[in-house]
């Protein structure tokens, strides 16, 4: 990314190479690849700095818009404060609801518990129409899951800000550095036959 700087400010900002036109003078998209550093700041073009200081990751945030500013001869773009998106559910004047963070995880959780027992559901219906029970370890197994998807609810349920509930999917090395073990405050669904 580039920045056309004039008179001490950024005037354009140019994301790819293009043809541009600076003062009365056209200069091709090439420029941006051929040219030097200095050759391009001869003529009021600087690469941009990124500063991802106050970026934050957009799911749990909203951030805004870069901002590009000149100084000391390097044109940087940076972020505002990112604001938390809400995590729970708000309901305006006219009575609409707009899901909050713990809604849609705990969501996302209860449709993954569900794609897990997928595979083994035919067991129950076969066993709830008369047929042969289901295997006691089939049917731990499918407690275990239950289990784990509400301990995963009440998890995010009891996070008490967007960071809290941003750590609960942090996974962090329990074991050693020679023998790592990577696991999430979250945790993980049981899989069968382990």
């Amino acid at each position: 990314m580039w920045a056309l700087v004039e008179s001490g400010s950024v005037t354009q900002i140019y994301t790819r190479p293009k043809a541009i036109t600076v003062g009365e003078v056209n200069y091709p998209a090439n420029i941006f690849m051929l040219w030097s550093a200095s050759e391009l700041e001869a003529i009021g073009i600087y690469e941009v700095v990124i500063d991802n200081t106050n970026l934050k990751s957009n799911e749990y945030y909203i951030n805004t818009n870069q901002s590009f500013d000149f100084a000391d001869g390097v044109v940087t773009a940076s972020y505002g404060t990112a604001t938390a998106k809400p995590i729970d559910d708000v309901t305006d004047e006219d009575g609409n609801v707009t899901r909050g963070l713990k809604y849609n995880h705990k969501q996302v959780i209860n449709s993954q518990a569900g794609g897990t027992l997928q595979s083994t559901d035919w067991m129950v219906v076969r066993a709830a129409e008369g047929g042969t029970a289901v295997p006691s370890d089939i049917a731990t197994w499918r407690a275990a899951v239950r289990t784990k998807s509400n301990e995963m609810c009440t998890a995010i349920d009891n996070a008490a800000d967007v960071d809290a509930l941003a750590t609960l999917y942090e996974y962090v090395n329990t074991g050693t550095e020679e023998s790592p073990v990577m696991e999430r405050p979250l945790g993980e669904f049981p899989i069968l036959g382990e």
